[in-house]
């Protein structure tokens, strides 16, 4: 049952989310705006949207526990309650607000309820490159193109025809923020040789829109990149003509461990796959030379 709403003149949950999308949704992408949208909306359907002085940290718990119920894993729901936090943290401040947020101390119980993404094994990967270039169409472009080169789906979905550099010395894939995809993190910004079935996918990409602006105009325009739904689509066409257990962000997993199989130095991996460094030392200086980076991927490729 929802508390009754007292005398208050505090924004509600609503306002706050409008506040928020405006002062801080300026730059981000519609990934961001759907997010916000859809966390407060759940606590709005569960709480009703009252002043947020008229939330209990008990109002919280409820919320929490509705969530695990849903089947959210723990890691899923504090990702959602980080959300929530900002939202009514933004207001609280740019009001003034003499009040609490009452989703800041939230307990979670430790229920070891995430659900490890497995790498494709080696023989399943030569079999998904082996019918990415037998079917030779866009989407199995954009799965060998993150086969070999390990890019965030949303990274590659998101490319411009112009960040595929194809004629250097050492091609490569330019991973840098546009106006309809924004990056995951600062790390994520770099440089990645291309190679393999990546290099294949690169070159058919470019050559099925050489006056295009983008590299997977079916999910990405000047104003959004819908990586979602690409996910879906490809996932559904692995688990159907690969296997069940393994979906495109297993390739991220893949690209790893198939660079430490060659003893590739952790640092360089990091730089390849835009992870975060693991010391503050190893996030100084201009990192690895493309050409560096590029041995190190071939050397990958060819250890089958």
């Amino acid at each position: 049952r929802q508390k009754p709403i007292e005398e208050s003149n505090a924004p509600t949950l609503s306002e706050s989310l409008a506040t928020y999308l405006r002062l801080k949704g300026s730059q981000k992408s519609i990934t961001f705006h759907n997010g916000a949208r859809r966390n407060i909306q759940s606590v709005i359907n569960l709480l009703g949207d009252r002043p947020l002085d008229q939330y209990l940290s008990s109002d919280a718990a409820v919320f929490r526990d509705y969530s695990l119920d849903r089947g959210l894993t723990v890691a899923s729901v504090k990702r959602n309650f980080s959300t929530i936090r900002s939202v009514i943290n933004l207001t609280i401040s740019e009001q003034g607000l003499d009040c609490r947020n009452p989703f800041s101390k939230v307990f979670f119980p430790d229920l070891d309820d995430v659900k490890q993404r497995k790498a494709f094994p080696i023989n399943l990967l030569k079999q998904l490159q082996y019918k990415c270039r037998a079917e030779n169409d866009s989407k199995r472009w954009l799965i060998a193109l993150i086969s070999d080169t390990g890019l965030r789906l949303a990274e590659a979905v998101g490319l411009a025809i112009e960040d595929l550099h194809l004629d250097e010395e050492t091609p490569y894939v330019d991973i840098k923020p546009h106006p309809w995809r924004s990056l995951k993190t600062k790390g994520s910004q770099r440089k990645v040789p291309l190679a393999g079935k990546a290099l294949w996918a690169a070159q058919r990409i470019k050559a099925s829109n050489p006056k295009g602006s983008f590299a997977f105009p079916e999910y990405t325009n000047a104003k959004l990149c819908n990586s979602n739904s690409a996910s879906a689509t490809l996932n559904k066409w692995i688990h159907t003509n690969v296997a069940k257990d393994y979906v495109i962000h297993s390739l991220r997993h893949s690209m790893r461990d198939r660079l430490r199989v060659v003893q590739c130095p952790s640092e360089i991996i990091d730089q390849i796959g835009g992870w975060s460094s693991k010391t503050i030392g190893e996030s100084y200086g201009e990192g690895y030379s493309l050409e560096l980076l590029s041995k190190w991927m071939i050397l990958m490729i060819e250890h089958r």
